[in-house]
């Protein structure tokens, strides 16, 4: 079954849903569009350093992803301006990463693959790393939720409680490094943050508590995934943005059955 290159894309995109539905989820709850961003930029200057090094992609990806993420959690601790900060830092990760590639001697690569994903080439090393990554994700967040949700809602009563704010923000930039080192050859940098922002979104307007929208955004990045494959499938477009699109669909669908629902 596993020769099927589409049945590996497919589990894959499933794969790579169920981390950012939960991951996307707290995204939007602590307004981490931006920082996700910043990550998921960083990671084509990892893949330079993979390169330089010749080491795999997803390694290089990993270090550079949780080197941007410390630098922004950092950042953010010490009050800095977050909008224009990570405005900066994501595009001149992505700029020095672009340009570093260049100079790797003897390495000519399509860079196209990294930008945008190239779910239909995954391999099952490639389906092993991205469910373990997946796995690992989801069983750190479904651990640390509570406490994440008590951060979320409000610092002070995570003090209160006898938590660390600044622990469990570890976590999710733990997590969202995982994340885009493993999102990198599915969608790529450039839409990464799409996946983990989008249906997130639109769950939000179907869900009634945290745990449902978690699991409606789990199942709307599941759907996305399924219908951006087929779409590439019958019109021979580009498999990632194909996924993305999929998802604004489904988006902007739920955006106006909220707005007749309303009325």
């Amino acid at each position: 079954m596993l020769d099927s290159f589409l049945l590996r894309a497919a589990l894959a995109g499933i794969g790579l849903a169920l981390a950012t539905g939960l991951l996307g989820s707290f995204v939007i709850w602590r307004r981490m569009a931006y920082f996700g961003d910043a990550t998921s930029h960083a990671a084509i200057l990892g893949v330079a350093l993979a390169l330089s090094l010749d080491l795999p992609t997803e390694i290089g990806t990993l270090i550079v992803a949780l080197a941007m993420a410390a630098t922004v959690s950092t950042l953010a601790s010490k009050g800095w301006a977050m909008d224009t900060t990570l405005g900066v830092l994501a595009h001149s990760a992505l700029a020095f990463g672009l340009v570093a590639i260049s100079f790797v001697p003897g390495v000519r690569t399509d860079l196209s693959s990294y930008l945008f994903g190239d779910i239909l080439a995954v391999t099952k090393v490639d389906l092993a790393f991205i469910w373990g990554g997946a796995a690992v994700v989801m069983a750190l967040l479904i651990w640390r939720w509570q406490a994440l949700l008590t951060t979320t809602l409000n610092e002070d009563l995570a003090h209160a409680s006898g938590l660390n704010p600044d622990r469990e923000r570890l976590v999710l930039t733990l997590s969202l490094a995982l994340v885009v080192a493993v999102a990198l050859k599915l969608v790529g940098a450039l839409l990464i943050a799409a996946m983990l922002i989008i249906p997130a979104a639109a769950a939000r307007g179907l869900a009634r508590n945290p745990e449902s929208m978690a699991a409606l955004a789990c199942g709307i990045g599941a759907i996305s995934s399924l219908a951006g494959l087929q779409l590439s499938l019958w019109q021979d477009t580009p498999a990632g943005p194909s996924i993305v699109t999929a998802a604004a669909v489904i988006f902007a669908l739920v955006a106006v059955f909220g707005r007749l629902r309303a009325r």
